[in-house]
């Protein structure tokens, strides 16, 4: 299935149902008095996010979504049908988008969440709602209300514990797929990745997701290379897992080149916890390790790890290392109970 992240909606809510004007007739009944039911309700549109989605395609065929009119009122006193509902099903993580691209009008994070986008039109009177005392034969209806269209942008942001960042071939799908069941392409030549992936790994009895995103390039922020669109893919992570390539001959520089694409992001990349972790080390030898491993220190460089995705060596230490901001994050995020909210405001899990 091809993978999209980004695409342009239409949709429009059905218009309610004109009131009816209609007379009683009945056979010796002169002046049976006014009948006309009320036009039914136009279905409205909504999204959900549901399981089982990953990619919005389903919107790039099918991008108008239209809901039913109401149905007009009948005399008797009926009233019109009501018309159906439609619902977007999205992916959990998909934020909607007003026209401008710019305003959020919802963020679906959860599963089974759900938004109203156009709200259906209400259905007309019939005249027999404004009959009275005085007026007891009123030739006037009420018209259904209109409906409501809109231009929507939807936007999937991959819900993930975990982002990789990196220069291209920096061992981001080797790691993926050395952790986890996700199978990546994994070639010896730049931009492998051009969609991100998902895969679920696990150590010490602890799952979480990591996202693979394509690798970034100097100005990237510019539109160089990929660009920076992906990078929206990690900004629900706890955490970023910076991927170094050990056997580049512009360590520096390659560490350098992402902070600085980080940084003209924004979006809280940035001051997100980061593990920095020097790759493909099973290509260096000891005296190598702690040279480069010294020298990213000097960069500014925190707890650099030492890995290899292939030979697997220190993978299992690096996934300890993400562990706890993971963790951390699922507690600030877990909902609190207001049995267990002292006086004061604190709040122990």
């Amino acid at each position: 299935m091809k993978f999209l992240d980004l695409c342009k909606v239409y949709v429009r809510s059905g218009s309610g149902g004109n009131g009816c004007i209609s007379f009683r007739r009945e056979k010796f009944i002169e002046y049976g008095g006014p009948d006309g039911g009320d036009g039914g309700k136009g279905g409205s549109v909504w999204a959900e996010a549901v399981d089982g989605l990953n990619t919005l395609i389903d919107f790039r065929y099918q991008q108008h979504w239209f809901a039913q009119n109401g149905q007009g009122g009948m005399g008797r006193a009926r009233t019109g049908k009501d018309g159906d509902d439609i619902i977007l099903r999205v992916p959990v993580g998909t934020e909607i988008l007003d026209e401008d691209e710019e305003t959020v009008v919802a963020d679906l994070t959860e599963l089974g969440q759900r938004v109203l986008l156009a709200k259906g039109g209400n259905g007309g009177w019939g005249n027999l709602h404004f009959k009275t005392s005085t007026n007891q034969a009123p030739r006037r209806a009420n018209p259904g209300q209109e409906c409501i269209e809109r231009t929507l942008w939807l936007r999937l942001k991959l819900i993930a514990d975990v982002g990789l960042v990196g220069l291209p071939n920096a061992g981001k799908s080797t790691f993926l797929a050395a952790t986890s069941n996700a199978r990546p392409k994994i070639a010896d030549y730049p931009f492998t990745t051009l969609h991100p992936n998902l895969g679920v790994v696990g150590v010490d009895n602890t799952e979480f997701v990591v996202a693979d995103i394509p690798g970034l390039i100097e100005g990237a922020h510019e539109g160089r290379g990929l660009g920076d669109i992906f990078l929206g893919h990690v900004e629900r992570s706890a955490v970023l897992l910076h991927l170094i390539d050990g056997t580049s001959g512009t360590l520096i520089e390659d560490y350098q080149t992402i902070c600085d694409e980080l940084d003209a992001y924004g979006e809280g990349l940035s001051e997100k916890p980061r593990v920095t972790v020097l790759n493909k080390i099973d290509a260096l030898d000891d005296e190598e390790r702690e040279f480069l491993r010294d020298e990213l220190h000097a960069a500014g460089a925190e707890g650099v790890m030492l890995m290899s995705g292939a030979s697997k060596e220190g993978v299992t230490e690096v996934l300890r290392a993400l562990r706890p901001h993971v963790e951390a994050r699922r507690e600030a995020d877990r909902p609190r109970d207001p049995e267990d909210e002292e006086e004061g405001g604190a709040w122990h899990p």
